[in-house]
C-alpha cells in the first residue's frame, strides 16, 4: 500500500459478496488482447502492476498476461477471491488472496489447497464486517498456522465497520497482521473508478 501501481481490472466474477464495491466488474468492460494490454502498460512510468477483477483467474488469458508482464521486468500482483486454484500462476507473482468471511455471504468458497501454494511474500486478505468476522478470521489463521507463514491483511467493510474498532481488536489480540484501509477512497473519495 502506498506504492504507485497500474491496475488491470478484468471482467467477470464467480462470487457475489454482499459488500462488493465493484459490481460493474461482473459484466462491464472492453475487450483487449494480451498484447494490447501490454502496449497500454508500457505507456506508463509505473513498474508495479496488479491484475484484479471481478475474479481474474476466470479469464483464460490471465496466466499468459501474467507471464508477459513479469518477463518485461514488472513486479506483478494478482488479487483473487481464493475460490480457484493458484497453481498455474508464475512463481514470481505476488498473490493477494481473499478468504471470504461469513459476513461476505460467500463463506466456504476458499480452496484450502491454495494455502500450500502461498509464500511469505504473498498476502491472505480477510475483509471484515463485524466482530464475528474478526473472530472467525483469527480462528482460521490459527487453525491453519498462517501467522508468520504469509502476510495477513485485515480490511474493514466500508459503512459496516469503522477502522478504529478493527484496529483496537487487532491491538487487543496482539495480532501480527497488517491493517489495510482502502487508501484510494481516502485520497479520491469522490471517484469510484480510475484511481
Amino acid at each position: 500500500m502506498g506504492k504507485p501501481f497500474l491496475f488491470i481490472r478484468l471482467t467477470g466474477c464467480n462470487l457475489r459478496c454482499n459488500y462488493c464495491d465493484t459490481k460493474y466488474a461482473y459484466e462491464e468492460g472492453d475487450f483487449f488482447t494480451v498484447d494490447q494490454l501490454l502496449s497500454k502498460i508500457l505507456q506508463y512510468p509505473v513498474r508495479n502492476v496488479e491484475i484484479t477483477g471481478g475474479e481474474p483467474l476466470l479469464q483464460e488469458d490471465t496466466i499468459e498476461l501474467a507471464r508477459k508482464i513479469i518477463n518485461r521486468g514488472y513486479e506483478l500482483l494478482i488479487e483473487t477471491n481464493g475460490s480457484l486454484s493458484l497453481a498455474e500462476l508464475p512463481e514470481e507473482t505476488v498473490k493477494v488472496v481473499d478468504v471470504k468471511t461469513p459476513g461476505s455471504g460467500e463463506e466456504g468458497t476458499f480452496l484450502l489447497e491454495n494455502l500450500k501454494l502461498l509464500h511469505t511474500r504473498d498476502n491472505l486478505k480477510f475483509v471484515i464486517s463485524d466482530r464475528t468476522d474478526f473472530d472467525w478470521s483469527v480462528n482460521f489463521c490459527r487453525q491453519h498456522n498462517l501467522f508468520r507463514a504469509t502476510e495477513i491483511l485485515f480490511a474493514a467493510v466500508k459503512d459496516r465497520l469503522d477502522y478504529a474498532s478493527l484496529c483496537d481488536w487487532i491491538l487487543t489480540e496482539g495480532l501480527d497482521v497488517r491493517f489495510q484501509p482502502q487508501l484510494h477512497k481516502m485520497i479520491w473519495p469522490e471517484k469510484t473508478r480510475g484511481v
